[in-house]
């Protein structure tokens, strides 16, 4: 397969906008153009925003095998002063946003699933950046997937090819206080910020806790200590007007060793003793493997890399209800996010044998 065919594919993708907070339809449609000879599920829904998004399943062969998934969707252009879609070839790099973050891993997975001649799936998602929505429909509703059965899944985010056999999985907290809006120099007004102040202090609280306690440590994450982060948005509200209303959110990442159950009891107990209003959305558990799994042995042997854990989240919180999860890709994470986002073509390349390499001994037997 020319190393061409990849590094096209993948800068076709990066050149369609498909933030998080516009539909993928048209990515979408441009993946599935690459997909002849599987046989392809397509999973549409409407977002919380009214935006139709899709995410696709596609398998060819029998049941088993390995699953390869990626993202469709991108963070938004943040800091951006060139263009983000213009999908440049340059220096050796393709450039834009997306390149790393992951549209160039997920045409790897693409062009390797379709150079194999071995059972293989793809459940390609989208909101991975937010929601985990398209995972979550995958795992939920996907009647391909579970005809597939596949024996692993590989999610293909940037990890520079080293295997990740676990990382945290998040809470998204959002605690709501209502005030009654009025010229501040009334004083007909009420302030929602005075309800918020008493829960953001109970929140620091929880954040001090999990930071300083090492009864809440969990040594095989770096840092070892749980993500609690805290956001406060007024809403526009000017200096001279009552807020009428106050938005906390936090998002706490945990791992598989900590218990959450107790942190979100203090959250809960807080929201109610200031009067706010409470959500919480939990994403899947967190996926982690032992270092001596068949899985991560496969592919530390394949990549020359000992497998490690991640703070960070992906699908596989998800997916990993569909069958053993492993986080690898070409690319490097501290690319991802970034307004000068690129990935190098020999990465992406390299990575295409690879993964055909992983399927195949998958196929065989794990």
């Amino acid at each position: 397969m020319p190393h061409a065919e990849v590094v096209q594919l993948a800068a076709d993708l990066v050149r369609i906008d498909s933030r998080s907070f516009v539909s993928n339809l048209a990515v979408a449609d441009r993946i599935e153009r690459e997909l002849d000879g599987f046989e392809v599920e397509r999973l549409d829904y409407t977002d919380a925003a009214g935006v139709a998004k899709r995410a696709l399943v596609a398998h060819r062969g029998a049941a088993g095998g390995l699953a390869f998934s990626g993202h469709m969707d991108t963070v938004p252009d943040t800091g951006w002063t060139t263009d983000p879609w213009d999908g440049r070839i340059a220096d050796g790099r393709l450039h834009g946003l997306g390149s790393t973050d992951m549209k160039g891993p997920l045409a790897a997975c693409i062009l390797a699933a379709r150079a194999v001649a071995v059972p293989v799936t793809l459940l390609i998602t989208t909101d991975e950046e937010t929601t985990k929505a398209g995972a979550r429909l995958i795992a939920a509703q996907s009647q391909l997937a579970r005809r597939a059965a596949p024996a692993a899944i590989l999610v293909a985010e940037p990890t520079v090819m080293t295997p990740v056999r676990g990382h945290r999985s998040s809470i998204a907290i959002t605690a709501v206080a209502t005030g009654v809006q009025a010229h501040s120099s009334t004083g007909k007004g009420r302030n929602a910020n005075w309800d918020l102040i008493g829960f953001a202090a109970d929140m620091k609280a929880i954040f001090e806790m999990l930071r300083d306690d090492p009864a809440w440590h969990d040594s095989a994450y770096d840092p070892v200590f749980s993500d609690f982060n805290l956001t406060i948005d007024n809403h526009g509200a000017p200096v001279n007007m009552t807020v009428p209303k106050a938005t906390a959110r936090v998002k706490f990442r945990y791992s598989a060793r900590i218990d959450p159950a107790p942190v979100m009891a203090r959250v809960r107990a807080s929201a109610a003793r200031h009067g706010l209003a409470l959500a919480a959305v939990p994403e899947g558990l967190p996926p982690e493997l032992p270092s001596n799994h068949p899985l991560i042995r496969l592919v530390s042997g394949e990549t020359g890399k000992p497998a490690i854990t991640a703070p960070f989240g992906t699908d596989a919180s998800e997916l990993s209800a569909l069958a053993p999860c492993v986080i690898v890709g070409p690319g490097d994470i501290g690319q991802a996010h970034c307004p000068a986002e690129s990935l190098a073509l020999a990465e992406l390349e390299a990575a295409v044998p690879q993964f055909m390499r992983l399927a195949e001994r998958v196929a065989r037997g794990i």
